[in-house]
């Protein structure tokens, strides 16, 4: 089964693929500057929590790097003062691309306390620098091994959940919304990674997905990844999920996030919520899969999260393939933007996020483990996992 990617670097190289042209072409881009990335994480052409945190840190390993090597040495390179102030913001600029994504700012902050660890420690700008990148290197490395843990934890509490209910615990069938797989991390995924570890393990039958609109991640993107994986799959329209409860016997909902509050409050993809609450409507379990590095114990509940809307163009546009396919000089499939609304539209609501309460989720899992309410209680302790 080959696995998609989302960020590759080769000898000083990196370099993304333009999600924003998937499935249908496959178009790495060069990410060269900061503002590179920026634009890559902000236009959504890198997306996914996890992934745009790895995409942040490499950026700014690149950046130190070719500073390292240039001659002359850039004047912020000269003291620990300039080089403070030019990484720092550096790292809040990018923290602004997409503010939701709790990863972003995890990874931006982790940055900035090794940089005030280095200089407090008396070390000299060039060691620095070097120092940083390490750490950026790190925070990309660690995200497959996470995922893998954290799949295998989560497909191991359904699996026995299941049972406990009085079911095989085979042939499970599972719904994801947006995507979360290997495209939206640095590998394997995290609420995908689940279906994917249920699907190596002989217990999935079939993974339901959302197109997810506005960007359609889930027809798009992770259709992609499913098929790459050759994992069986059946697409449905975001307004088909309680028709699909009513007529499939489906045995839990995954779905990755962006952030999550301290009390279990969940921010993820536009579309969970109303997932979520036709979950608890047919007694579904609704599962939230992501790294510890998402729990935002800063913020009490939901109310806290800020919410990304996006551009009101967006929801009225669609990108795809020309169909009948048509290939042009290079033998790529021609694509096509086209408005599927009346011009001139007075107001469009476009959240790029919702939030599920926690009363609404059955487990919370991390590469630490599976949370679940206490009986009676409609709030996680996040505690043992974080």
């Amino acid at each position: 089964m080959a696995a998609l990617t989302s960020i590759r670097t080769s000898e000083g190289r990196l370099e993304i693929v333009n999600q924003l042209l998937l499935p249908h072409t496959t178009e790495f881009i060069e990410i060269k500057t900061i503002e590179d990335a920026f634009d890559a994480i902000k236009s959504m052409k890198i997306r996914g929590a996890p992934a745009i945190a790895s995409l942040a840190a490499l950026a700014v390993a690149n950046h130190l790097s070719n500073a390292l090597k240039a001659s002359p040495t850039p004047p912020w390179l000269e003291t620990t003062d300039a080089l403070k102030q030019h990484v720092s913001e550096l790292l809040a600029h990018l923290f602004t691309a997409r503010p939701t994504a709790v990863n972003l700012g995890a990874a931006t902050r982790r940055l900035s306390k090794k940089l005030q660890v280095e200089i407090d420690a008396g070390k000299d700008t060039r060691t620095i620098a070097q120092e940083l990148i390490a750490e950026a290197k790190q925070i990309d490395a660690e995200d497959v091994g996470r995922n893998k843990l954290m799949s295998k934890w989560g497909g191991e509490w359904l699996v026995e959940h299941v049972k406990s209910q009085g079911g095989s615990g085979a042939d499970l069938n599972v719904m994801t919304v947006c995507n979360t797989g290997s495209l939206a991390t640095s590998g394997y995924g995290t609420a995908l990674g689940l279906i994917t570890y249920l699907h190596e393990t002989g217990k999935l039958q079939r993974a339901f997905f959302t197109q997810s609109t506005p960007y359609h991640q889930g027809s798009r993107l992770t259709a992609f990844e499913l098929q790459s994986l050759k994992i069986p799959s059946t697409m449905l329209c975001d307004s088909m999920v309680g028709s699909l409860f009513q007529h499939h016997h489906i045995h839990a909902i995954a779905v990755g996030a962006d952030r999550i509050a301290r009390n279990g409050d969940t921010a993820n993809k536009i579309g969970t919520y109303n997932a979520a609450v036709l979950a608890a409507r047919h007694n579904i379990p609704f599962i939230v899969v992501a790294p510890v590095s998402t729990v935002d114990l800063e913020v009490a509940d939901g109310s806290g999260i800020p919410i990304e809307h996006r551009p009101a163009i967006e929801a009225c546009l669609v990108r795809g393939a020309l169909y009948p396919p048509k290939l042009d000089a290079q033998e790529v499939k021609e694509q096509a933007t086209v408005m599927v609304t009346p011009e001139g539209l007075e107001e469009v609501f476009n959240p790029s996020f919702d939030v599920t309460p926690a009363s609404l989720i059955t487990a919370i899992v991390t590469e630490k483990g599976v949370a679940v309410k206490k009986s009676g209680e409609e709030a996680f302790d996040l505690t043992p996992i974080v």
